[in-house]
């Protein structure tokens, strides 16, 4: 229950992002990269320092090294056939592969599916590392949902604003964020699930995830970052990967 608890609230950062953006406008450059570079500070902090290890007790050297490829390989895979959406440098978003589904459609209504869809994949092996890293400690498992809960705040503004310029009632915005985010728990009871079968498998489980995570970190925040303000990207990474040091 707690697992599905913290997953739950790592998921609907992303509509608490989409309601910022609608009260507030989008937070200032130096503040999205220094959030971007601090989650993915923790994100690669998490993965080497904890999960890595934790995979390689529970099964092995050999076990983990395969775990952790397949993770990184399964999301850029997800990269490469479905669309995604991300900040850019310019302020606004930047949708991957964007023919990739539903060619016909308007184009903000296309827009909102193309979103759903890439980040809601995105979110299922978020999901699963909070799922397996609670199997570890709870600790773990609330440094990780807090993470993977500051990636998905800038993911909920990206969706937020060419979608309300383009005319789409906020209310659909809300829903749209809410649906990517609810995959997040989705993917925290697979990892629950999996983790229920053999040590072995929570060991491949836990390299999986550190895969994905590395991947999500190094193809997604640290460019974005980089790209808003590098200095505070690099501010942000700094004390993420101490922040996850002293608390792992």
């Amino acid at each position: 229950m707690t697992a599905l608890l913290y997953s739950l609230l790592a998921g609907l950062s992303t509509v608490f992002g989409a309601l910022v953006f609608a009260i507030c406008g989008q937070p200032g450059q130096k503040t999205l990269a220094a959030l971007l570079g601090f989650a993915g500070g923790i994100m690669l902090g998490i993965s080497v320092f904890e999960l890595l290890p934790e995979a390689v007790d529970f099964g092995s050297l050999p076990i983990a090294a395969t775990g952790f490829v397949l993770g990184a390989l399964m999301m850029g895979l997800i990269d490469r056939i479905l669309p995604h959406a991300h900040l850019s440098m310019e302020d606004h978003l930047v949708v991957e592969n964007p023919d990739k589904l539903f060619p016909r459609r308007s184009n903000i209504l296309r827009t909102g599916y193309l979103i759903l869809f890439g980040i809601a994949l995105h979110n299922l092996p978020e999901g699963l590392a909070i799922g397996v890293g609670l199997e570890i400690s709870p600790e773990l498992g609330l440094v990780v949902a807090i993470a993977i809960g500051l990636h998905n705040f800038p993911e909920g503004l990206a969706m937020a604003g060419p979608l309300t310029a383009g005319g789409l009632a906020i209310g659909k915005v809300i829903l749209f964020t809410l649906l990517a985010g609810l995959m997040t728990p989705l993917g925290t009871l697979i990892g629950l699930l999996l983790t229920q079968i053999s040590p072995i498998m929570i060991g491949a489980s836990l390299a999986f995830a550190a895969g994905a995570m590395v991947y999500i970190c190094n193809d997604e925040l640290v460019p974005q970052a980089n790209s808003m303000n590098s200095h505070m990207a690099n501010a942000g990474l700094i004390v993420g990967l101490l922040v996850a040091f002293t608390l792992l």
